[in-house]
């Protein structure tokens, strides 16, 4: 496991990760709902040769999507490396994912060219700062789809303009146990952000995991978005630890009795599914923040997460599964992991 998942960052409590994603297409090409394969081979073949100049500062590897299994492609998904959507493209799409997987260039998705990075931890303008070198990088080569009036032009008329989407993915435990995340959700959703599930769009809610992000992205610079997710993104921040302390001063005994059952549960389960792993995760993942819990890497949590999910459970098992076979091995990786 690489990238944000084993990684550390600002305000890892809370914050698990920082995103970028930058929607571009080339100019005089169809979109890609519009190319044939040959033109679609061709989009993949210049970006790859963009990205392999002497001043690119990193490796990527190639995943043409339908060389991949849908096993494959899904694993992919649950590591955050790819979108849903490209997963479903197995003719025409493909990424370029650097060794590090920290940055992963999508091809043939909604678009031509998604630029995606992602950080752990609170690192919203380094995730940016990364995300326009490789913009630049590739523009070098690539004539984009532009307007002086309109900007990027993009397949969805939502990404037209600078064709950002920043996110954050949050962990907001405490807000939810005192009743104060509806008001939270609903005051962000009133200044131009959105909220997702655990894979974004049209993804449920488990966890207490959020994806918080921009909504517009015509009519604003790339600076002024990414400022002004960061500002609320510390506003939640601060919520969420004065919830914390809230429940440590008012129900102390009662929410370390929650998180404790929860932590054996985890450590002595037989059968798990995943919504309930994803459910207790999260109250040890509180617990270990809020120090109740010690001796616990939040990197081996998120670890836990992404392969307690139900194609990386299949993957590390070398065969399809079914569902009652994946809620067993589930429950046995989880405890040999928190017994190592």
């Amino acid at each position: 496991m690489k990238g944000w998942v084993l990684g550390s960052g600002p305000q890892s409590d809370i914050i698990l990760s920082s995103r970028i994603r930058l929607a571009r297409n080339i100019a005089d090409i169809p979109f890609p709902s519009g190319l044939n394969s040959e033109k679609a081979e061709a989009i993949i073949y210049s970006v790859r040769n963009s990205l392999s100049k002497p001043e690119s500062k990193l490796e990527f590897k190639d995943y043409i999507m339908r060389k991949l299994s849908p096993l494959e492609r899904q694993c992919l998904v649950e590591r955050h490396l790819i979108s849903p959507g490209l997963s479903k493209n197995c003719t025409r799409g493909a990424a370029l994912i650097s060794s590090d997987e920290l940055v992963s260039i999508m091809v043939n998705e909604e678009d031509h060219i998604r630029i995606q990075t992602i950080l752990p931890g609170l690192q919203i303008k380094k995730s940016w700062e990364i995300a326009s070198d490789i913009d630049d990088l590739l523009e070098q080569s690539l004539e984009y789809a532009y307007s002086e009036n309109w900007g990027y032009l993009t397949s969805c008329p939502t990404n037209v303009g600078t064709g950002m989407r920043a996110s954050v993915m949050v962990h907001l435990p405490a807000l939810n146990i005192t009743g104060n995340i509806n008001k939270i959700l609903q005051a962000v959703a009133h200044i131009g952000l959105t909220i997702r599930g655990l894979y974004g769009e049209g993804t449920e809610i488990v966890g207490n995991i959020f994806q918080i992000s921009n909504q517009i992205t015509l009519g604003r610079a790339e600076e002024e978005i990414v400022e002004n997710l960061t500002a609320v993104t510390k506003q939640i921040i601060d919520k969420e630890k004065e919830a914390r302390r809230v429940l440590l001063e008012s129900n102390r005994i009662q929410i370390e009795d929650k998180i404790w059952r929860s932590w054996g549960i985890m450590k002595n389960a037989r059968v798990m599914s995943s919504q309930e792993c994803m459910k207790l995760l999260s109250d040890i993942r509180l617990g270990v923040d809020m120090n109740i819990i010690g001796n616990i890497p939040t990197g081996l949590l998120n670890e836990i997460m992404i392969e307690a999910q139900t194609a990386s459970i299949q993957k590390s098992s070398g065969k399809e599964l079914t569902a009652d076979e994946r809620d067993i091995i589930r429950a046995e990786m989880v405890r040999r992991k928190l017994d190592n």
